[in-house]
């Protein structure tokens, strides 16, 4: 039975109807459904590099937006009060912003991030070279971050894990050692000369 059904097959396909059948409608139904799916691969593929390419570029801006911060930072001390609380509301939406990207250890680096801008704040009032020390190596982490995150997040989450177990009393310490600096490079305010007896 089904050697009959093929003997039928192959002479209806050696068939000049067969033949007609086969090439003005098969191949090109073929042709056309594989040239679909190969399109919508490459369609997709693309869609996703591009979506990618995106995030990277939205991520690389955020962390841009930290690095500026951390800029202002070192030179907190010389800034006016205005521009502290404008700077300080920019960082707050950088660092919302970083939180919020589906990158690994944004949480991690969010974090670390406030942690290093706090302390490069306090080290502006009088430790102007410690102060630089701490940008760069707040600069070189996160973009560090963002080209290895994995590897990035391990570090942050051992930072922040090492700070918890800094005494409170050393951050007491820094701040009356500051504060005894300030006092000692101010100024005194200059007395008026007093007048002498008036000559009659």
């Amino acid at each position: 039975m089904i050697q009959e059904w093929w003997n039928a097959f192959v002479q209806w396909f050696n068939s000049a109807d067969g033949q007609r059948i086969v090439t003005g409608t098969i191949l090109p139904f073929v042709a056309i459904l594989a040239a679909g799916i190969i399109a919508a691969t490459i369609a997709r593929r693309s869609v996703k590099r591009l979506l990618a390419q995106q995030e990277r570029r939205y991520a690389a801006s955020q962390v841009a937006a930290l690095i500026a911060s951390g800029r202002k930072a070192a030179v907190w001390s010389s800034l006016s009060n205005q521009e502290q609380e404008h700077v300080d509301r920019q960082y707050s939406e950088a660092e919302v912003r970083v939180r919020l990207l589906p990158v690994v250890g944004a949480a991690e680096a969010a974090d670390w991030s406030a942690h290093e801008v706090a302390l490069m704040r306090k080290n502006s009032v009088s430790y102007s070279a410690q102060a630089e020390q701490d940008l760069v190596a707040y600069q070189d982490s996160l973009v560090a971050w963002q080209k290895r995150p994995r590897r990035m997040k391990k570090v942050f989450a051992e930072e922040i894990a090492a700070w918890s177990y800094i005494s409170p009393s050393t951050d007491g310490a820094l701040k009356e050692t500051q504060q005894e600096w300030a006092a000692e490079t101010t100024p005194l305010p200059r007395t008026k000369a007093t007048a002498g007896p008036a000559k009659k």
